[in-house]
């Protein structure tokens, strides 16, 4: 059997249920009488269930032949025989066998309505008490709204593996929430996106200036624009954005917006001589991390040692001599509650936090050091010689269903058993991200916050590492010196020369800076190719898997798009014991580097110790490590956690041996073949070029024209972000 088929049957028996996620494996007998087995999201399948699937026929190489389930219409059982062998599979907790015949038994082919609208007869039962009527009558009333709410998902083409989630958020009502306002697909935890709750709701028969309409439009603005970076909008971007997305007049979004402030979900504040709009928990986020920083500022605290003597005993120990700002900033990370520490590449931070972390230690503190992403925290413990983690990590985060929202088991009530913590890479890390670590930090507990300023700023909303600099309150240590050792460096000269505005040298290839002219895009393709392939691992004894590609665009020729499946083909071609996967325009291949491209708080993963935990971030890079028979599982190997992938988590992955510059932030290569072509204006900027260089450890090879890095390097505009954080720092230091 291969293709697309549909078959009618009843369910003979559940092989397999996961009831978190609702996927299933179950036996089906067709009305042929043929036994077939189904896999799928069929939530609460049980015995005794009329269905109708339709889906894919594959082949499982220990199971054999499955269809897999792409819609499912499922129809309760009628006659007393169906009824009874429904009952006696354990669906309903509380009814076993026994008590399914005695049911049926009494109430027969209207068994099912009795215990769903009549639960006080089933007291006539023996043995059955009011308590566990109600208790049944409960449980088959959730059991049939979950099988509507999937019946009302599939009638729009939505994944009916929502209908659990959406049960746990509006219960038995959900249908009927649904039906009177489809706009609550469009929340955050679901993932449908806005217009397509908009075609649903149009073709319910809801008006184009409904209030929920309207409502739903503005809140998912202000959610869309999170990824834009934007903490908050103006209010009259807000409103003339939304008027625009759902072509209504500005007076009927200023309603919506003024019925949002009244219900809280939104906070409308002034900020910088406009009326700023948050969603409620950026608005809270960002004035709690004013609040918290200023108060750690205006600590009292002690050092208990004579810092300069201690300094200069840390000097002998680790056989340097500190330049002055680097003597400043240790000296006042003994002094402050909060120091924030910035400089280029080759301007000494490594040396100066190594310096922090030792002294804090000689002061009896114990310390914490963290970073926003596993390679970042890898490489920041490996620099200073003791163990460091993950933000996410350190804070225990975990994702709530129910409401959607990230929660970290540590806070205030739980807070980080250290005195001092110590955070690299900190222009990647965002202001909801923020606000949790400090929540997380006991009163007078000490906090470095170590980054470049010049970098791209972070995935996520805020603009925290330039806000606390341009406010000018947070104690702050600027390094600019260049070492002499760096100064050898030409990856660190042209990171600094494109810093400054000049363009990187590339006249004369250098001990690890070198530049390929290759105007045709298809040259330069052809060329990065044969970099990664050869030149690199046979002239440089660089291999293959620690070269990284970047690309400023994912589009057109030179974009990661293209050049991956170049890479791919030439990397990691198809041979006869190389299992692979096409998911929608994705070839997937045993072998491949990958990247997790949004966060994934469920998804579990084992480490190479055996330890279990969940979670896999935007960003991370793993390698595909088996492809099952099937095709129903890829297993994927991030570092030292290993998980499992199903079909409807694939879209979450793509393929990594190019990435974007935006993507490879926070991480670090021994070498970098970065492509330099003409891209979109936004592209073609100077933090772009400033990031692709400084990602490089000790080799980068430029690949394309002259006149593209130049243009990046003189082009200065940073994309303005909606952030109120350095207004708010201000305005608590002047009381």
């Amino acid at each position: 059997m291969t293709g697309h088929s549909t078959v009618e049957g009843t369910v003979q028996n559940v092989v397999f249920r996961n009831e978190e996620n609702g996927y299933t494996v179950l036996a089906l007998v067709t009305d042929l009488g043929e036994e077939v087995t189904v896999v799928g999201c069929i939530p609460f399948a049980a015995a005794g269930e009329s269905m109708t699937i339709t889906g894919t026929w594959v082949e499982h190489a220990t199971y054999g032949v499955q269809l897999a389930a792409e819609t499912v219409d499922r129809r309760m059982p009628k006659d007393e025989e169906e009824i009874l062998v429904y009952l006696s599979s354990g669906v309903l907790k509380g009814v076993g066998p026994a008590t399914a015949a005695r049911l049926v038994e009494r109430f027969g082919a209207d068994t099912l309505r009795v215990i769903e609208e009549e639960p006080e007869r089933l007291t006539a039962i023996k043995g059955m008490t009011a308590k566990k009527a109600t208790e049944i009558s409960t449980a088959f009333r959730a059991l049939t709204g979950l099988r509507r709410v999937t019946e009302f998902l599939s009638r729009y083409e939505l994944p009916v593996s929502m209908a659990m989630s959406l049960v746990r958020a509006y219960g038995e009502n959900t249908v009927s929430s649904l039906k009177d306002n489809p706009y609550l697909l469009a929340d955050d935890r679901f993932g449908v996106e806005f217009s397509t709750a908009d075609e649903i709701a149009i073709s319910m028969g809801f008006g184009g200036d409904d209030d929920c309409r309207v409502e739903a439009a503005v809140l998912y603005e202000l959610s869309h624009n999170l990824s834009n970076g934007h903490v908050f909008l103006p209010r009259n971007k807000l409103v003339a954005a939304t008027a625009q997305l759902i072509d209504v007049d500005g007076d009927t979004v200023e309603k919506a917006v003024d019925d949002l402030c009244e219900g809280g979900k939104i906070i409308c504040r002034p900020i910088a001589n406009v009326q700023g709009c948050y969603l409620r928990r950026m608005y809270e986020a960002e004035t709690y991390v004013a609040k918290r920083l200023w108060a750690a500022c205006t600590e009292e605290c002690e050092h208990w040692v004579d810092a300069g003597k201690v300094i200069g005993e840390i000097e002998m120990q680790q056989g340097v001599v500190y330049a002055p700002l680097q003597r400043h900033a240790v000296t006042l990370a003994a002094e402050k509650g909060v120091l924030v520490l910035t400089g280029g590449p080759g301007t000494g931070k490594t040396t100066a936090v190594r310096g922090i972390v030792t002294l804090f230690e000689r002061m009896g503190l114990s310390v914490l050091l963290l970073a926003p992403t596993g390679r970042a925290a890898q490489r920041m413990g490996q620099l200073c010689g003791r163990d460091a983690q993950t933000i996410h990590r350190s804070l225990g985060m975990s994702y709530n269903e129910l409401t959607g929202e990230v929660n970290f088991r540590k806070n205030e009530k739980e807070p980080l058993e250290c005195d001092a913590v110590i955070v690299d890479e900190m222009s990647m890390v965002d202001l909801e991200l923020m606000a949790a670590l400090l929540h997380a930090l006991r009163p007078g507990c000490r906090l470095i916050l170590v980054g470049d300023s010049d970098q791209l700023p972070s995935v996520g909303a805020g603009n925290v590492l330039g806000d606390l600099l341009k406010s000018g309150v947070i104690p702050a240590v600027t390094l600019t010196e260049i070492f002499r050792q760096a100064q050898n460096s030409a990856i660190i000269r042209n990171a600094h020369a494109v810093n400054s505005g000049r363009a990187p040298e590339l006249q004369n290839n250098q001990n690890d800076f070198f530049f390929l002219r290759r105007r045709a895009p298809e040259a330069l393709v052809e060329t990065v190719v044969g970099l990664c392939k050869q030149r690199l691992p046979d002239n440089m004894g660089i291999p293959a898997g620690e070269i990284q590609v970047l690309s400023p665009t994912r589009k057109g020729v030179c974009g990661t798009v293209n050049l991956n499946r170049a890479l791919q083909g030439a990397l990691n071609p198809p041979t006869a014991n190389k299992r692979q996967k096409l998911w929608g325009d994705l070839l997937l291949r045993q072998g491949d580097r990958v990247m997790q491209t949004k966060n994934n708080y469920d998804v579990v993963w084992e480490s190479s110790d055996g330890a279990m935990g969940t979670g896999i971030f935007n960003g991370d890079v793993g390698i595909i490590e088996d492809i099952d028979p099937s095709g129903e599982m890829v297993t994927v190997r991030f570092d030292e956690r290993t998980c499992i992938y199903t079909n409807e988590m694939l879209s979450q992955l793509e393929l990594a041996y190019a990435m974007t510059v935006h993507k490879a932030q926070g991480s670090e290569y021994r070498a970098v073949v970065l492509v330099s072509a003409p891209v979109a204006p936004a592209l073609m900027v100077r933090g772009v070029l400033y990031t692709a260089i400084t990602r490089a450890r000790e080799l980068l090879v430029l690949v394309g024209d002259d006149v593209t890095p130049a243009a990046m390097a003189a082009d200065d505009r940073r994309q303005r972000r909606y952030s109120g954080l350095r207004r708010r720092l201000k305005e608590a230091s002047e009381g």
